[in-house]
């Protein structure tokens, strides 16, 4: 902007809270709408739910507000919130959130806002929207106002002489981010005067006066107690560490997952060994690596079984996969963990049989197949521990409910090898009905454009076996009539192939990927000769590489935002 290379700019360093973005919306000092980012176009009306939290006032103080203000924000849980909303759901046998960011998601668009109200959500405000009868001089001009009017801000801001105080209050958040109570992934670092941004303006929707520093993951060490196996819904035993409870960005971890006997071999993970341990995408617990130095000489290596733990049937190892899998179609742990996949938010969304109700069913001799679940009765449900009538029946009407779900909801949830959410996509738009998918040959798999060999044979084995023919007839007899996906918006993108990788700031992963289909293109997770954009965030790896290598033309996300406004603009 042609300073003097001299000059010193004032910056406002704020945190960067790890939740869920929201937008507030007052029309002369009253809240009138609420809603959460979505694409950054549109949302998802949120308004009964914002209204319960108690950091979010209804009527701004003071006098004189703008006719129209957007207040914009960040939606989070503390951690001992976080904690105490895991404990109740466990207790009433209900799925636990993974991290604080997701439990802050789904309490706050919950469909009854009694739930979201006993949630004790937070919240930090941080910057405006349209704004009509005000105006800002600079952002901590805005904090201030925000503060005067009842909005909640963090108080950990800092007005920054210079990059050297930037890069100060970075590194002092990093080491302190621990003590906060609630969770953080970095620092945001604005340009103080808003005259500056003005002049600096924006890339596509990314601010040219304003960046984001994140923090690596963190790291601990602890001591590995025990390597137990899981037994999941295909039969792969999925070795985890148990460890010592050390406290990780902010949660209590005492498990890890190793993945298969292939990485344990690799990183040489013992019983008894001193590792380092850190959450994955600040999510899931892993083992970085094991602290050799400090290894006894009388740890031994670990070994898989020969026999399946959960059912003592045999397990098997093909040469071509990293897993090892119990083969027993009888296997009980199998059948949960299956009928807990069917029941998920991805697949039929029987929201009420989560967590430990599948297990009680199971256990009561009730539910064999997913097939048994749509024969269910009031007189079976009312017996089992802590099921009252109102729940019960809303179990039932849950389950009806999920009988029009669309057709790749239910291949999703059949828990078939190699089959996930993009590809049963992919074959509900190919086959139209379960009857076509069922009945097509290896061949006719094959010719689907994304089902490559291995996948293709999956599907046929399984639909070959006469006791998935028999579930699948035992569904349609109790009346589940999976509809169609809708089709796309647009033939814009047709014929081309998007590959997403790194971190997307703008919208999730699975949200981009989907605007891709609805208009006609489709999204890949590999890069190859065929790929015809591969849109990189921050943190790309291997696949920036390979298309830099092939080729093959790479977008920003800026970029791939301008490709969406011109094909939905159109």
């Amino acid at each position: 902007i042609g300073m003097d290379a001299e000059a010193v700019i004032d910056y406002c360093a704020e945190l960067k809270i790890d939740g869920l973005s929201i937008s507030l919306t007052y029309v002369d000092g009253r809240l009138e709408t609420a809603a959460t980012r979505g694409d950054g176009t549109q949302g998802e009306d949120v308004t009964p739910n914002v209204r319960t939290m108690r950091s979010v006032p209804l009527r701004l103080q003071g006098e004189d507000h703008p006719s129209l203000c957007e207040i914009r924000g960040e939606v989070f849980l503390t951690h001992q919130e976080f904690a105490r909303i895991n404990a109740a759901n466990e207790e009433a046998g209900l799925p636990t959130f993974a991290n604080p960011r997701n439990a802050a998601a789904g309490s706050l668009r919950q469909k009854d806002s009694g739930v979201t109200a006993g949630r004790r959500l937070d919240a930090f405000f941080y910057a405006v929207g349209a704004c009509a009868g005000r105006e800002f001089a600079s952002q901590l001009d805005l904090l201030t106002t925000y503060t005067s009017w009842g909005l909640k801000v963090n108080p950990n801001v800092r007005l920054c002489r210079g990059l050297d105080d930037v890069l100060e209050f970075t590194r002092h958040w990093d080491g302190a981010r621990e003590q906060l109570g609630y969770d953080i992934d970095g620092v945001v670092v604005k340009a103080n005067d808003f005259a500056l941004q003005r002049e600096l303006g924006f890339v596509s929707r990314s601010p040219r006066w304003a960046i984001a520093y994140k923090y690596p993951a963190q790291q601990v060490r602890t001591t590995v107690l025990d390597i137990v196996l899981q037994v999941g819904m295909t039969g792969a035993l999925t070795p985890v560490a148990e460890l010592r409870p050390v406290s990780l960005a902010g949660v209590t971890v005492s498990r890890a997952t190793l993945h298969n006997i292939d990485e344990i071999r690799r990183k040489d993970v013992r019983v008894g060994d001193i590792v380092v341990v850190q959450r994955a995408g600040e999510v899931i617990p892993e083992v970085v690596e094991v602290v050799k130095s400090e290894r006894t000489s009388d740890l031994v290596e670990f070994e898989m079984p020969k026999e399946c733990p959960a059912c003592g049937g045999p397990v098997e190892k093909r040469d071509d996969e990293a897993a090892t899998r119990c083969i027993n179609p009888a296997c009980p742990e199998k059948l949960r963990q299956r009928l807990q996949h069917f029941v998920g938010r991805s697949a039929m969304d029987i929201e009420a049989l989560g967590g430990k109700r599948i297990d009680q069913l199971v256990d009561a001799g009730h539910v064999r197949t997913p097939a048994d679940l749509y024969t269910l009765t009031l007189e079976q449900l009312l017996p089992l521990e802590r099921m009252g009538e109102k729940l019960a029946s809303g179990i039932l009407a849950g389950i009806e409910a999920s009988k029009t779900r669309p057709l790749n909801r239910l291949l999703h949830g059949l828990a078939i090898r190699h089959v996930g959410q993009s590809t049963s996509e992919v074959l509900a738009d190919r086959f139209g009905s379960i009857e076509a998918v069922a009945n097509a040959s290896v061949e006719d798999l094959e010719a689907v454009h994304e089902i490559g060999a291995t996948t293709a044979r999956s599907v046929a084995d399984f639909f070959a076996e006469e006791s998935n023919r028999a579930v699948i007839a035992a569904l349609k007899a109790a009346g589940v009539n999976p509809e169609g996906r809708a089709g796309p918006q647009s033939d814009v993108w047709a014929g081309m192939i998007f590959v997403f990788t790194g971190t997307l700031e703008t919208r999730t992963r699975e949200e981009a990927e989907a605007l891709v289909k609805a208009h006609g293109g489709r999204a890949s997770g590999s890069v190859s000769k065929n790929t015809t954009y591969v849109v990189a965030g921050p943190g790309a790896g291997s696949k920036l590489e390979k298309a830099r290598t092939a080729g093959v033309s790479i977008l920003s996300e800026a970029e791939f935002d301008a490709m969406v406004r011109e094909v939905e603009g159109a």
